[in-house]
């Protein structure tokens, strides 16, 4: 036990701590407020504290925890709202005590069946069990690998019980995990496998792969939840851990009760029975915001090992970055570029890097796919989280306030976004890369025309370039531009997307070919083209019918 001898906000310091060793678990005063270690020279030890620590003072005992901060993993975590180190929030009443030692979430007796013999031998990794009462996906209880000498009968048992003996290991439902450490994987696989998300501008111009990186940087008001949200809702993801880091508590209220009243396709259940939420908001304690990031990848391997295909959303990683800013400020750590530590680059490296599709230790194939939002302070892309982010993911989205403004969701600018995997994704499906391929090229051209237009005006260009202006505009309006309020329009799968996209290329071509046939171009630009522009929120077997109106209509000008 040692003293505390100085508080400075979230940063303790704590004298004769004798034997502790970094990043160890530390106890402070009477309610046993929660810290972590981060200096340590000859006993004195600068702590981390995750809570307020309002009344806290110098004199007050410090016990040691015996181990790194952890959060306990089990077949609760599905269905639930937690806060940065994993306590739950839904049955915490008016104050969230810190040393409680088992949510209440998880207390209850479980229902274990098993799925391996005593005496067989189950490799690490592999599954020993399951737990039938959890919410869907399965809930699977993992080998430590070795001689299983002792299991459970099916029956309900508390989460604290010893429910199999595996090469001499005691296995439990629950057990504790250091958020900071990675879980280990046999091997890595390549990104092949596109995470569908639902959203167009997204599954054709920028997919990103399962158990890749992806990061949404925008300004205010340029609809970075949303989109998340969005993602939350409709990603074909097993497993969905939201991560609310330091955003406001009615943001956050609003995802909870979402995910409760929609179902899940899969299932047939809510949606929030296979989602983790994560609400470390603005009001909550600074440090725990840190902690929150690592706490939601953590649980995230968890269900990867069991063969699932997880997904984090951290909403948003400045805040992270900026809970690191204060707490490098207060210890006097040497300051880079605007004020944040120098480690800043790695830190951001060392997280994404926990994303990937593995092979387990079981041999399932799982994955970790990390979707971070990015808020640079009045939109600037080239602050330092903004800029390091865009070195370390594969894939960005950068939201375009002009866009936003003027009503257009998603407000992701395909000029300036990217996705390094997309060749990889479209590859042995030439149909897809084809037109992925032409979408982009006559939305880059219509950009271009855009601004000459604005110089000599629309009506100067030639007949070409102006058919080029309407492909973007019919491509904007009838293709990137979804409604999230829409329940036809809100997720678009792969195959309605394609239906989209090529009904739109077809009447572009035949465009074309009017113009190159001496039909004058003005003719073309006065047709109505409101059928294929409403095709996005009409069913699908409607949108071919839609595409012919608007082709007979452009034959009569022949």
């Amino acid at each position: 036990m040692g003293t505390v001898s100085r508080v400075n906000g979230p940063l303790v310091e704590v004298e004769d701590l004798i034997g502790a060793a970094m990043f160890e678990l530390v106890l402070l005063g009477p309610h046993r407020l929660p810290g972590e270690i981060v200096t340590l020279r000859d006993g004195h030890a600068t702590v981390q504290a995750y809570e307020y620590t309002g009344g806290l003072a110098p004199g007050d005992p410090a016990d040691r925890g015996g181990s790194p901060v952890s959060a306990l993993l089990g077949p609760h975590l599905l269905g639930g709202v937690y806060d940065g180190l994993l306590r739950p929030l839904t049955d915490a009443g008016p104050w969230l005590n810190p040393a409680a030692p088992t949510p209440a979430s998880a207390a209850r007796p479980w229902r274990f069946t098993p799925l391996v013999e005593q005496g067989r031998t189950a490799a690490p990794g592999t599954a020993i069990g399951r737990v039938e009462d959890a919410s869907s996906p399965a809930y699977l209880v993992l080998s430590p690998g070795g001689e299983v000498s002792a299991i459970r009968q099916a029956g309900h048992y508390p989460h604290d019980a010893v429910i199999a003996v595996v090469g001499g290991t005691e296995v439990r439902l629950t057990r504790r995990q250091p958020v900071r450490l990675a879980l280990p994987y046999l091997s890595r696989l390549e990104g092949t496998v596109p995470l569908t998300t639902g959203q167009r501008v997204i599954d054709l111009l920028l997919p990103v792969c399962l158990g890749g990186t992806a990061a949404v940087p925008g300004g205010f008001g340029t609809g970075k939840t949303v989109l998340l949200q969005q993602i939350a809702k409709w990603c074909d993801a097993d497993v969905v851990i939201y991560i609310g880091c330091g955003e406001r508590g009615n943001e956050m209220a609003d995802v909870v009760a979402e995910l409760a009243e929609l179902s899940d396709p899969r299932t047939g259940g809510r949606l929030s029975d296979r989602t983790v939420v994560i609400a470390n908001t603005s009001n909550m304690p600074m440090m725990a915001r840190e902690a929150s990031i690592y706490t939601g990848v953590t649980v995230a391997e968890h269900f990867r090992d069991m063969g699932y295909a997880a997904v984090v959303i951290a909403d948003s990683t400045s805040r992270w970055a900026e809970a690191r800013r204060e707490f490098a400020s207060r210890s006097g750590i040497l300051p880079a570029e605007e004020g944040y530590p120098a480690d800043l680059a790695s830190a951001l490296a060392a997280f994404y890097e926990r994303a990937g599709r593995v092979i387990t230790l079981g041999g399932a194939t799982g994955s970790v796919t990390i979707v971070g939002a990015v808020s640079p302070p009045g939109g600037d892309l080239t602050e330092p989280v903004t800029a390091q982010t865009e070195r370390f993911v594969r894939t960005l989205w950068a939201l375009d306030r002009d866009l936003a403004y003027a009503r257009h969701y998603p407000a992701i600018s395909w000029r300036d976004s990217f996705s390094r995997d997309a060749d990889a994704l479209t590859h042995g499906a030439p149909e897809n890369a084809a037109r992925r391929a032409r979408v982009g090229g006559l939305l880059a051209e219509a950009d271009r025309l855009t601004a000459l237009a604005e110089l000599v005006g629309a009506g100067a260009l030639p007949a070409r370039e102006r058919i080029g202006l309407l492909a973007g505009r019919l491509l904007r309006e009838g293709f990137l531009r979804q409604s999230s309020l829409s329940t036809l329009d809100a997720y678009c799968p792969p195959e309605r997307t394609a239906l989209i996209a090529d009904a739109l290329l077809t009447i572009l071509a035949r465009c074309q070919d009017l113009i190159e046939h001496g039909v004058p171009v003005a003719s073309v630009e006065d047709r109505d083209f409101s059928p294929i522009l409403r095709a996005k929120e009409s069913p699908q077997e409607e949108i071919l019918a839609r595409r012919d109106t608007v082709l007979d209509d452009l034959e009569t000008l022949r």
